[in-house]
């Protein structure tokens, strides 16, 4: 028993351990073709960085899409709606051996995702190496999700698969941002 109760408080340190950190600079390319240099050009606002580097966590990333998108870039639907004031992107990273397929997957993805998504979607094409070791990421198989402050440092990290708890506590960190 006191080996399983190690092992959650030693993973729990680890996925968490860049909150409080800078976001790692990243320069995107969005689906319009427009460069966005991540923190820099989302200072001044909370975002959700929601990043996936194999095809996998790609997967498991497309079932965030409507929590998020319904929660956080939607129009509030009704008076008991929220209306959060942030950045979320979905960012694809195409490191190594990927990045040739960078050009065409972007162009498959702006023929085929839905167009209310499309401006939330930017690309990254690059090494890993940086990210995997700032951002901790352990699990090729993962999404990773980041809350980052309007001063570009990290305050909420979470990945894998959605679930709802995982969703709550993104909301809870971006509770900051409500209008």
């Amino acid at each position: 028993m006191r080996l399983i109760v190690l092992f959650l408080l030693l993973t729990s340190f680890t996925t968490f351990a860049q909150v409080g950190d800078a976001f790692p600079d990243m320069e995107t390319e969005s689906l319009t073709h427009n460069i966005i240099s991540i923190p820099e050009d989302i200072k001044g606002k909370y975002s959700l960085l929601c990043l996936a580097y194999s095809k996998k966590a790609e997967e498991d990333l497309t079932h965030w899409f409507s929590p998020i998108y319904n929660h956080f870039i939607s129009e509030p639907q009704d008076l008991f709606s929220f209306n959060y004031d942030i950045n979320a992107f979905f960012i694809p990273m195409f490191t190594g051996a990927k990045r040739p397929a960078y050009k065409k997957v972007m162009k498959k993805v702006q023929e085929t995702v839905d167009p209310r998504i499309q401006p939330h979607v930017l690309f990254y094409e690059g090494t890993l190496v940086e990210y995997r070791t700032k951002l901790e990421f352990d699990d090729a198989k993962r999404p990773y999700f980041y809350v980052v402050d309007p001063e570009g440092k990290i305050i909420h990290a979470t990945s894998g698969e959605y679930t709802d708890r995982k969703m709550q506590e993104i909301i809870n960190a971006l509770a900051p941002s409500l209008n």
